[in-house]
């Protein structure tokens, strides 16, 4: 894996400590775009069983770490922006992690591990420096990209 002067760390809370299922759901939606290393296990901690692993997301490095316990839960002030070349890679973000997570406002969700994403088409500038676009935008969950062309 590659190595970065800085990396993004990624705290995830998982029932039994274990990076697998965080693994495998991430695999599952971004298939190629997503490598992990080789969870490293750190036993016992006083947030309960602990792993941590290297991974790659679109060739961006990041290291992820869970434990048994929730100790810090993710929340709205640390996002990942996906830019989408149309409606259909929204939707296909979109609706994967708001099956098992909560969808919000303006493109805005949550997945099943409570980290947030904002899911945006690629010409999001172009649509938001239209007319209607605050209105538009102020009432969509998920991005519909039609809505701006009206």
């Amino acid at each position: 894996m590659m190595q970065n002067k800085i990396t993004p760390s990624l705290w995830f809370h998982n029932h039994d400590g274990k990076l697998n299922a965080v693994i495998d759901y991430y695999t599952t939606i971004f298939k190629d775009n997503f490598k992990a290393s080789n969870p490293i296990p750190l036993g016992d901690t006083p947030s309960g069983n602990a792993e941590m692993c290297n991974i790659v997301l679109f060739e961006n490095p990041y290291w992820i770490m869970s434990t048994a316990k929730v100790h810090q839960p993710f929340n709205d002030s640390f996002a990942l922006i996906i830019h989408c070349n149309g409606q259909d890679e929204i939707n296909y973000y979109w609706d994967y992690f708001t099956k098992e997570g909560k969808a919000s406002m303006c493109g805005w969700c949550s997945d099943k591990f409570g980290l947030r994403w904002q899911i945006i088409p690629d010409n999001m500038g172009q649509l938001m420096a239209k007319p209607n676009a605050r209105l538009v935008m102020s009432k969509q969950s998920k991005i519909i990209i039609e809505e701006y062309l009206k």
